[in-house]
């Protein structure tokens, strides 16, 4: 009944590749069956023991393997000694994806239950386990989670198609696969369940039923007060150590100790699900008022790397979700996993453009970001009679990173523009990329541009979505007070609204042309949708210093450096 240990980093198994998942540190390594193997920092320095061929093969697991109580297939086993030195695990068949028994529904009916996935499971028990506070909440530590390469049909492991869309919609960190088992790997805890312990116990059965309804009680109210709950928390889930003749072992403050195990029901509770999320936003909100700042002494995890692309600082890496990049704008780690693309790819979200794949949203983490599909590679097909179509088609759609090299550099000249947050590169190729990349200049032009992988940042077989953040305050204003100082109008709906007249769109629009070309940029596509005004809670405009509508630039596609006409600003 050890307490977490956790450390910030771990040695990692020859040949593993660190990644997080749900914040999560694992080492990823493939088996010898052709599955997949992930270490946690508990699991790491046991990799060999937790390897399949050490406890998973037929012969030895039948011989070594004992059938564990419950409705699930768990059991206890031994591993094959190596080093002079075997280890005793709990393997478990997580049922992600499959129907509630009948007899745990009883206990759910009223209650949201799906079990967990694997890797939601060992996030909420690796939380749990690191908070130090008092009461302790004891449990067998997490080791490993094993995919075994073989794949079944859905009936086969009684999955159910819709049970499982659902869970990839809630947590995308890993691609769930419905064809394919998890098995969750823990530590064994040494002693028996409470039920087990307290029936051999003298007294009369009343009393020791009593007795184990008290302390299943008091584990019930631990977790709650850690803000968790285990939806079919049982007796049998709470281990205990007798000591003879009539005792058990003790916590300091002289309760009973007990270590919990069995978390495929385990939940936060309502409240400490919001407090958990406010406390993410309130911690990105602080990290981005500081991106730019000189990186600490710390160095970066092992799965993510500081690049510069154009001069940008970014922070960049594998995305193990959907097999692809991200480049966070900054130096600042911590970052990096706000913008996963399962924090915001599926989540609620508001289309903001009738012609191109614009969307406002809120993350997983309350954060409000606007993300678009790049246009990189297409043709552009501007009005022929319009005066600067010949313009438009010559220098083409910019990159996702010529965008953001852009829209930063105007800012450090006092433009306002919206924040550039995250390029991300999508995993999956893209159907006939080749072919739909017509406009190929900016992939041969950045071929030596190195991504994370060490493959070209920019490449013509796979889609960019570039993400913003969603104008409602400075970041230096919201990392002080969150409290949204205003809400954003583009140019062109305040003039369809009746909001601005046409008049003051146009000056408006001529004034930030002519700001814009005294950076030395210029936008061949100029118009009010491209332009946002700032909407204070009390209504009208923000105003600047001259008493006209601050207005702040938001697309960033068709502009260019007025000195070139076909590569970033130097």
């Amino acid at each position: 009944m050890n307490g977490t240990g956790d450390a910030r980093d771990f040695p990692m198994p020859p040949g593993a590749a660190a990644l997080n998942l749900l914040g999560v540190d694992y080492a990823h390594v493939k088996t010898g069956d052709g599955g997949d193997l992930y270490l946690t920092r508990f699991g790491a320095p046991f990799a060999e023991h937790l390897k399949p061929e050490s406890w998973f093969e037929p012969g030895w697991f039948e011989r070594n393997r004992e059938k564990l109580e419950g409705t699930s297939t768990v059991y206890r086993v031994r591993t094959r000694p190596l080093g002079g030195r075997s280890k005793d695990i709990v393997v478990k068949w997580c049922r992600v994806g499959t129907e509630i028994p009948v007899d745990t529904f009883t206990l759910t009916k009223f209650v949201e239950a799906e079990f967990n996935s694997p890797y939601e499971e060992f996030s909420l028990v690796m939380e749990m386990r690191a908070d130090r506070s008092t009461p302790r909440v004891r449990t067998h530590k997490p080791l490993a989670i094993y995919v075994p390469a073989k794949k079944f049909k859905p009936w086969q492991i009684r999955r159910v198609e819709s049970k499982m869309e659902r869970m990839k919609a809630k947590f995308r960190d890993v691609e769930l696969d419905i064809f394919r088992q998890y098995i969750l790997i823990y530590e064994w805890v040494k002693g028996v369940s409470l039920p087990e312990a307290f029936l051999a116990m003298p007294g009369s059965i009343d009393e020791r039923r009593a007795q184990i309804r008290r302390l299943a009680g008091e584990g019930v109210g631990d977790l709650a007060e850690k803000g968790f709950r285990v939806l079919d928390i049982k007796p049998e889930h709470m281990i205990v150590r007798p000591r003879p003749p009539a005792d058990f072992l003790r916590r300091r403050d002289g309760r009973i100790a007990y270590a919990l195990v069995d978390f495929e029901l385990l939940q936060r509770t309502p409240e400490h699900e919001s407090a958990v999320a406010s406390a993410r936003r309130a911690a990105y909100l602080r990290h981005q008022k500081d991106r730019f700042a000189a990186p600490s002494s710390v160095p970066l995890p092992p799965h993510l790397r500081a690049a510069s692309v154009f001069g940008i600082d970014y922070i960049c890496g594998h995305t193990e979700s959907t097999g692809g990049e991200l480049w966070v704008v900054g130096r600042d780690p911590e970052l990096f996993d706000y913008f996963l693309p399962e924090r915001w790819r599926r989540t609620p979200r508001e289309r903001l453009s009738d012609a191109r794949e614009v969307w406002k949203t809120r993350t997983k983490d309350q954060v409000n970001l606007v993300w678009k599909v790049s246009r990189v590679g297409e043709v552009p097909e501007p009005d022929p009679a319009g005066p600067r179509a010949a313009r438009i088609r010559e220098h083409g759609f910019n990159s996702p990173f010529e965008e953001f090299e852009i829209a930063l550099r105007l800012a450090r000249d006092g433009v306002p523009v919206v924040y550039p947050r995250a390029i991300y590169m999508t995993g999956q190729e893209a159907a006939g990329a080749a072919a739909y990349a017509a406009d190929t200049r900016r992939y041969d032009r950045d071929a030596a541009i190195p991504g994370p992988d060490g493959r070209p940042a920019l490449r013509r077989d796979h889609n960019y979505i570039t993400v913003w953040g969603y104008w409602n305050g400075a970041d230096e204003t919201l990392a002080t007070r969150d409290v949204a100082v205003c809400s954003p109008l583009s140019l062109a709906r305040a003039l369809a609204g009746g909001r601005v007249t046409a008049a003051e769109h146009d000056a408006l629009l001529a004034g930030a042309a002519e700001a814009l070309a005294r950076a030395g940029y210029e936008d061949l596509n100029l118009g009010g949708g491209h332009l946002l005004l700032s909407v204070p809670p009390q209504g009208g405009f923000l105003l600047g210093d001259d008493g006209r509508p601050v207005v702040r630039w938001c697309n960033f596609s068709l502009m260019r450096a007025r000195a070139t006409a076909s590569t970033p600003a130097a």
